[in-house]
């Protein structure tokens, strides 16, 4: 059996607000990993900074056989998997390579008179999602599989 091919993107969840940390860990112990994100303008007291924020709130992407999955429990800050219907949460090959496809590029859904609770697809991710806020031409949606938020512009 061809282990490249039996390895799969396995959804882990972390500790609140130490994704980039497992991410970290988990490179530094060979295992491939991936958490999308996002550059935002923080503002303090003093001063503004840029940050990377997670878009996958307590959630990153590891890329595993089945029988390495106990693997990433060697990690600090690693809690447990997300499971679908009894079974690991498994994401395709193809739906990580549009999410970093997606984060890199802009994207505009054609439609104008969204209303929060309308579902459209997610260009690239080729995703459903539920509308959760209009502000203006700025929405944001929840993906129906796994939860994630993601933000766009309709025209």
């Amino acid at each position: 059996m061809n282990t490249k091919t039996s390895k799969k993107w396995f959804v882990v969840y972390t500790k609140p607000r130490a994704e980039l940390k497992v991410v970290d860990r988990l490179s530094a112990t060979g295992i491939k990993v991936y958490a999308p994100t996002q550059t935002e303008v923080r503002q303090w007291s003093d001063r503004k900074k840029k940050i990377q924020v997670p878009l996958l709130p307590s959630m990153v992407l590891v890329y595993l056989s089945e029988q390495e999955t106990n693997e990433v429990f060697t990690v600090s800050g690693v809690v447990r998997y997300l499971f679908e219907n009894g079974k690991r949460a498994c994401v395709s090959n193809d739906e990580v390579v549009a999410m970093q496809c997606y984060l890199d590029t802009k994207y505009e859904i054609p439609k104008k008179g969204l209303e929060v609770g309308d579902t459209v697809k997610v260009p690239l991710l080729e995703q459903e999602a539920i509308l959760l806020s209009v502000k203006g031409k700025n929405c944001i949606a929840q993906l129906k599989k796994i939860g994630a938020l993601v933000s766009f512009q309709s025209s």
